[in-house]
């Protein structure tokens, strides 16, 4: 890595280390304040992607490619639980 580049990392993961702890912090607000299940379940998708997001910055600061398996695993899991859920609102309103 060169010079420039070495002194502009630590700057660049404060930056995506505060932005992704008030998108954490945001999704938590959300999934406690929701008036609704569905705001509740997008909150924690949300999350979901706040971590995977987290752990893609780790992997990219480290150089290493460790938690890409980690990352897959969640993302497939958030969306297969929004797809539950929506699917689960969707029938309950049919009459």
């Amino acid at each position: 890595m060169s010079g420039a580049a070495s002194a502009v990392m630590p700057v660049v993961l404060v930056v995506c280390s505060v932005l992704l702890s008030l998108a954490a912090f945001g999704a938590i607000v959300r999934m406690i304040k929701g008036p609704a299940l569905l705001d509740r379940v997008l909150a924690a998708d949300v999350l979901l992607v706040v971590l995977a997001s987290a752990l893609a910055v780790d992997m990219a600061a480290n150089r290493h490619t460790d938690h890409l398996g980690l990352i897959v695993a969640i993302t497939l899991i958030g969306f297969i639980g929004s797809v539950t859920v929506a699917r689960f609102v969707q029938d309950r309103r049919r009459p």
